[in-house]
């Protein structure tokens, strides 16, 4: 499995996620088996088939935390040189050339991108006609109603 990139902030935030789940939830749905049980016939006892569904939901989320945390590579954008290039985890401030129109994006990996919080992803398109740039620059994205065109208006490594 090839490594995915992922920022300081989204590694910290899977990691307190996985644990949460381990030392709160997985606890919890113990106890509520437990207790399902001690009410008797587990064949028609809908509080013990839900706890162990949700038993199967916590412990397929832990698997997958621990899977996408070991194969992260994890980038600091502060830590690396790149004069003013627009890199993975940078934050880049964009100008629509056509409507002036004004966003600011963070580049991250795929499991942290929100675009309400103003995060994509390195694979979507605006990123990857954003990547190695510079400010000042123009990127051609293309977009399905036509070419879009930004204007790099600055990079920050946060």
């Amino acid at each position: 499995m090839s490594k995915v990139p992922l920022t300081v902030r989204g590694a910290e935030m899977m990691r307190t996620e996985l644990e949460e789940l381990k030392r709160v939830k997985r606890p919890a749905v113990i106890q509520a088996i437990a207790e399902a049980r001690a009410h008797g016939d587990l064949k028609e006892n809908a509080e013990y088939h839900a706890a162990r569904e949700q038993q199967g939901f916590i412990e397929g989320r832990i698997k997958e935390l621990e899977a996408k945390l070991s194969n992260a590579q994890i980038i600091d954008p502060t830590a690396v040189n790149a004069n003013g290039k627009v890199i993975f985890g940078c934050t880049v401030d964009l100008v629509d050339v056509e409507s002036d129109e004004e966003m600011t994006y963070q580049l991250v990996g795929e499991d942290e991108a929100d675009i309400k919080q103003g995060r994509i992803s390195i694979s979507s398109p605006i990123a990857r006609a954003l990547i190695g740039k510079e400010e000042g620059d123009i990127a051609a994205v293309q977009a399905p109603g036509g070419v879009r065109e930004y204007e790099i208006a600055e990079v920050r490594y946060e």
